[in-house]
């Protein structure tokens, strides 16, 4: 089995740049947090531009196995872990929308597909298919949703009744809970304890809470936010037609991402007049309430009107020196938010899979393995297109437990070697497959991990560049507003507050229009707002809510909360 590492491969082409010459914005960091704030800045006439140490996308992007391009045709395409577009995802549509790609009537966004099914795969028992498309059940209040999803656990995931009937009821317990309650109970308490997981069968503990947290935002159910998770199960169950959504429930672009979104994305931004320059931050300098100056790592410095902070949190909270953190002390609880490793690694097949129509999760796998078996979607571009012409499919798997033993090794993933992980993840995966699913050696092509990751020969460990922040336990206070008493400084990043209140795409994106909204305020500009968009919640549930609110005032528990 070989191994590949690669940089981004560089943006298209542009138009010529127009020239702005409104108010200047210094951005650092050049994922999808900067690069919606650049791309909302600009079209407001600011001069922007944006400083990014390594490629632009961030964990977004492609990352081309270098040198495997042969004939004419492209590297092929790796990247940090497969991209995921859920339908009740708004801002970051509506940012797609606005980026121009030749024969696309709606931009970027008409590059996203959906899948039919998800693939709950077991190591020694039947998988289970779960459709992804609309439903056609709609409840009309607590009892009927309560039975009605009862039924549909029972049934999908082949559960215990008993068991099902309970989980649909603690979902809506939370479905039902007044904001207060949300932030001042559920905040408090783990997934694990709020779903009561050690009392009920093994089937329910491995689905409904060790797998739906890892998979979801990489770590354990007993460290994972209720708020959190609860968040996001009324998103995916609470909507059972899928109200008010930008599309269906999973989607997936058409093509390698840099080619389907990133790429025409930087080019719009350059013809809108953003500055791209490759280069990290240093630190900030600050006078009185306002910062000063940057410095790069080469001692480069930079001066602007505003600069926007749009770095991860584990590399934001270098920079608060105590200057900063008198005027906004706050920041200091940043040191509270914690990050888990959650990335990628591709294999390249011989022949087609035929795995599942959408994600699969490896439900029995120690490192909570999930999957997408790519060139069924990418209809744009095939991948036989790419690499020596040999590739005919792309299984994408994600890691997202890094830090239990593995089944070849004994060890977990963070002590493995890049050949280490990359059999232990393969073998994982061919355990979960049977029948026409089966995998083979024979059929596997090479692979490649993402190169965030390095190897320590020294030390026999791991390092990753590229951590996923992680929302546990009462860690929400820790996060901080978009803008705060540093007169021209903003944060832009998933950790930055925000209503999905997990670390994705689609946070990034509004905490990047939060931060542009408070530039906007803080210089008086008459440029129309940033459009926010809020999450779904059932109509049908809202008298309950409302309700809620004055039995948390009181000190009693939900209504429908007899745990």
């Amino acid at each position: 089995m070989g191994v590949g590492a690669g940089v981004a491969a560089g943006a298209l082409c542009s138009p010529v740049a127009t020239a702005n010459t409104g108010p200047s914005v210094a951005i650092f960091g050049g994922g999808v947090a900067g690069l919606t704030a650049a791309h909302e800045l600009a079209e407001r006439g600011f001069a922007v531009t944006v400083y990014e140490r390594r490629a632009l996308g961030g964990k977004a992007r492609s990352i081309p196995f270098t040198g495997t391009g042969t004939g004419g045709r492209p590297d092929l395409p790796g990247e940090h872990g497969f991209r995921f577009f859920p339908g009740f995802y708004h801002h970051l549509p509506d940012t797609m929308r606005r980026i121009p790609f030749a024969g696309n009537v709606n931009g970027v966004w008409d590059n996203l597909i959906s899948t039919p099914e998800a693939r709950f795969a077991r190591k020694d028992a039947d998988s289970t298919f779960v459709p992804t498309s609309y439903s056609d059940i709609p409840w009309s209040g607590p009892g009927e949703f309560q039975q009605t999803l009862g039924s549909m656990i029972a049934t999908s995931a082949k559960m215990p009744p008993a068991d099902a009937a309970y989980f649909a009821n603690r979902l809506l317990v939370f479905f039902t809970s007044c904001d207060d309650r949300r932030l001042g109970q559920w905040e408090k308490v783990a997934w694990r304890d709020f779903v009561g997981a050690n009392e009920r069968s093994e089937d329910f503990r491995i689905l409904l809470s060790r797998t739906l947290t890892t998979m979801l935002v990489a770590m354990s159910d007993d460290q994972a936010s209720t708020r959190t998770i609860g968040t996001m199960g009324e998103q995916f169950l609470g909507n059972p037609l899928w109200q008010g959504n930008d599309g269906p429930m999973d989607r997936v672009l058409n093509g390698p991402t840099n080619q389907a979104w990133i790429d025409p994305w930087v080019d719009r931004l350059r013809g809108l007049g953003v500055t791209f320059v490759t280069a990290e931050l240093a630190g900030l300098d600050i006078a009185g309430s306002r910062i000063s100056g940057a410095r790069l790592t080469d001692g480069t410095p930079v001066t602007a009107d505003h600069y926007l902070l749009a770095v991860p949190a584990e590399v934001a909270r270098t920079f608060w020196t105590p200057e900063i953190l008198s005027l906004q002390p706050e920041l200091a609880n940043m040191s509270w938010l914690n990050v888990e490793w959650m990335t990628g690694i591709q294999f390249y097949l011989n022949r087609p899979a035929n795995i599942a129509r959408g994600h699969t999760a490896y439900v029995d796998s120690p490192w909570s393995l999930t999957s997408i078996s790519q060139n069924q979607f990418w209809a744009r571009t095939e991948l036989p297109a790419f690499g020596d012409g040999t590739v005919q499919d792309c299984l994408s798997v994600d890691i997202s437990n890094w830090n239990l033993p593995g089944v070849l090794y004994g060890k977990p993933a963070r002590d493995c070697n890049h050949d280490e992980i990359a059999r232990e993840v393969w073998e994982q995966v061919k355990q979960h497959l049977v029948g026409d699913s089966r995998l083979s050696d024979a059929d596997l092509h090479s692979w490649f991990l993402d190169p965030g990751v390095a190897w320590d020969a020294n030390r026999s460990v791991n390092t990753n560049a590229d951590p996923l922040l992680v929302n546990t336990v009462g860690t929400w206070s820790a996060r901080p507003a978009a803008h705060g008493a540093v007169d021209n400084l903003f944060l832009a990043g998933d950790y930055v507050q925000t209503t999905i209140d997990l670390a994705t795409m689609e946070g990034a994106n509004e905490s990047a229009r939060a931060a542009v909204n408070a530039l906007l305020d803080v210089t008086g500009s008459s440029a129309p707002r940033c459009r926010m968009f809020s999450l779904f919640r059932s109509p049908i549930l809202e008298p309950l809510r409302q309700a809620d609110i004055a039995r948390y005032a009181a000190g009693q528990p939900n209504q429908f909360d007899t745990a």
